[in-house]
């Protein structure tokens, strides 16, 4: 349980770091200078930055200008926390272990990374190259470090780049058929990275969760009033959910839809 906790404290503090990236993104380097608040622009202190708990104390409210917090801030910092939770959890299990550390990592990396995506498109219907380039960077790495050592071979690897392909193919087909109306080739991008990371048959859970969940939420959305027909829904966000789902459960999934079937 101790574990957790940790794991917990730990993705809070990431998810903080999160913030910054996403605020800062095609705008101005994160890695360098103090935050500040995007209202008054006053640095703020450490006690400004304590996750969860400052948004708290503070009451969602700028200590120095009076303005408002964005909710979003609490909210990636508590998706971080739980993220982390559940990704050590389905890596590591109910004890620790150093040999499946370099897994736990690597997801945790992945789907950060993915995190910042999902809020950026959110916010502003975007999706930035520069950290699916990053995604795909980090998965070339261990790919290529667990085929020299043995971990993946060659016909692994094959099945992923083409679970890729096949990925986002359709999309792109969508978005050239409609000019780009429907589509953005953001998540024609955003699903062949999806694919490397899932590789078959994970990617065809990924991509039926994408679009049952984008259907339900837009079928909603219509019902209440607060999209029309015409109306933009991004679409990276339910990749993301559909990347995650999979990653985590896809096989549970997959095993329950075969024995309906069958």
């Amino acid at each position: 349980m101790t574990y957790y906790i940790l794991i917990f404290l730990f993705g809070l503090i990431v998810g903080s770091f999160l913030n910054s990236v996403i605020f800062r993104l095609g705008k101005e380097s994160f890695l360098e200078g103090r935050s500040y608040c995007p209202h008054c622009e006053h640095e703020l202190q450490w006690k400004d930055l304590i996750p969860l708990f400052s948004f708290v104390v503070l009451k969602g409210e700028c200590r120095y200008c009076g303005e408002k917090i964005d909710w979003q801030y609490p909210l990636v910092e508590l998706s971080t926390g739980l993220m982390f939770g559940i990704v050590f959890y389905l890596t590591q299990g109910s004890y620790f272990s150093w040999v499946q550390l370099p897994i736990t990592l690597f997801w945790l990396i992945v789907f950060s990374a993915l995190l910042v995506v999902f809020v950026y498109d959110l916010k502003h219907y975007i999706i930035p190259d520069s950290v699916l380039i990053t995604v795909l960077l980090v998965a070339l790495i261990w790919y290529g470090a667990g085929f020299f050592t043995g971990y993946y071979n060659l016909s692994v690897l094959t099945s992923k780049l083409l679970s890729g392909i096949g990925a986002s193919f359709p999309l792109l087909m969508i978005v050239l058929l409609s000019k780009g109306k429907w589509m953005g080739m953001g998540d024609v991008k955003l699903s062949f990275v999806m694919g490397i990371l899932l590789g078959w048959p994970l990617i065809v859970v990924g991509m039926f969760s994408a679009f049952m969940i984008g259907g339900i939420m837009g079928t909603v959305l219509l019902a209440v009033g607060r999209k029309k027909m015409k109306s933009k829904l991004a679409f990276g966000p339910l990749l993301i959910l559909g990347t995650f789902i999979a990653w985590g459960w896809g096989q549970q999934i997959l095993s329950w839809y075969l024995s309906i079937i069958y």
